[in-house]
């Protein structure tokens, strides 16, 4: 594989992305065009090489993605320790994590590489989702046609906390290996799964729920994967009129909070809808596997850097707030919270009677 760019270093490769994400840039002629015009200034904020399209073209197809992974992953981590602080969940003593895969959907015309279904092409983007701050925690890049599951076998796994998804990760293999490991999940029941009932435990129908319920999984190949009790518990959303059928491992909490626990799942839709509607990961800069991977890890680091910025600096305004205000000035040479600060325009009250006369009016 050949080398990255020697004169657009690791650092410079990474800015000029993330810079592109965060003003919304529609091209590596745009990038250039905008960074150049700021040439004496790059330099203040850590730029020393020459930006040019054809220089980020090359590092964007040679450059491993890895690296902007591992700058990721540090971010999330700092990210992490800033919005620890956040009031804990539904009054847990834990963490609790939402796990969730997106499609992120490229044209196959010019990606190949990326066939997903029919004449689509794409790539799955899956997110841990600390829900303490709705924070990523851990993030992983696969081809469409990979199963989602597999991303069970690669997130951190914390005893004594919750992980919450939705029933595409149903997979009682890799369910007993978290709760081996002292975790507790919580997903959707499929209706084709047999079980036996062995305790059923009254319910009050009036906050929606239907049974809760002590069951054994009783197909051979699922139960030699899951030999322990598991807990199902029925519940009738008023608001959707949907009747959801929920499995856990926790056998001690009671049956709504359970409930109320899949709810903040939804927390993971909003994080995927947020990236995919404010940050540049419709029209990509590079076809290539390594140029889109480069570009999606800049999208979530540009994501965690707005993250970080509203906890450091305590400012009031929410992400898209902030990210609109720094897209619009992002070589101001001033500090962030001084962006936000509102100047109001007072009124003196004086009245000044003579005013410019201008000759015919």
């Amino acid at each position: 594989m050949p080398r990255a760019s020697r004169s657009l270093s690791a650092y410079d490769h990474f800015a000029a992305m993330v810079f592109a994400q965060l003003t919304y840039r529609e091209g590596l002629r745009d990038i250039e065009a905008c960074l150049q015009a700021r040439a004496a200034q790059l330099y203040h904020i850590g730029i020393r090489g020459n930006i040019t399209r054809t220089n980020l073209a090359y590092a964007n197809e040679h450059r491993d993605w890895r690296i902007f992974a591992e700058v990721a992953a540090i971010l999330m981590r700092r990210a992490r320790r800033f919005y620890q602080g956040q009031p804990a969940e539904l009054g847990l003593e834990t963490d609790l994590f939402a796990l969730d895969t997106t499609v992120i959907e490229l044209c196959l015309a010019l990606c190949p590489w990326a066939r997903w279904q029919g004449s689509i092409g794409a790539v799955k983007l899956s997110v841990l989702l600390d829900l303490q701050g709705d924070i990523p925690v851990f993030a992983s890049i696969d081809d469409a046609l990979d199963s989602e599951v597999v991303a069970l076998d690669r997130i951190p796994v914390t005893r004594g906390s919750y992980y919450v998804m939705d029933r595409g990760f149903l997979d009682f293999t890799r369910f007993h290996r978290l709760a081996t490991q002292g975790a507790y999940f919580v997903s959707r029941f499929k209706r084709s799964i047999r079980f036996r009932v062995i305790q059923a435990r009254p319910v009050d129908r009036t906050c929606g729920l239907r049974c809760d319920q002590l069951v054994y999984l009783t197909e051979r190949r699922s139960r030699r994967h899951y030999p322990e009790p598991l807990r199902r518990i029925r519940y009738f959303d008023t608001e959707t009129g949907l009747s959801l059928v929920f499995v856990t491992n926790q056998l001690d909490l009671p049956a709504l909070t359970i409930a109320l626990l899949y709810k903040r799942r939804w927390q993971i839709e909003l994080f995927f809808r947020w990236i995919k509607q404010h940050l540049r990961l419709h029209g990509f800069f590079s076809y290539s596997p390594n140029g889109v991977r480069v570009q999606i890890w800049s999208a979530l680091c540009a994501h965690l850097l707005i993250a970080i910025a509203k906890q450091r600096y305590h400012l009031p305004q929410n992400l898209y707030q902030i990210l609109q205000v720094v897209s619009v000035a992002p070589f101001e040479k001033v500090s962030l919270p001084e962006l936000f600060t509102n100047y109001h325009i007072v009124e003196t009250g004086k009245h000044i009677p003579i005013q410019l006369e201008i000759s015919g009016f």
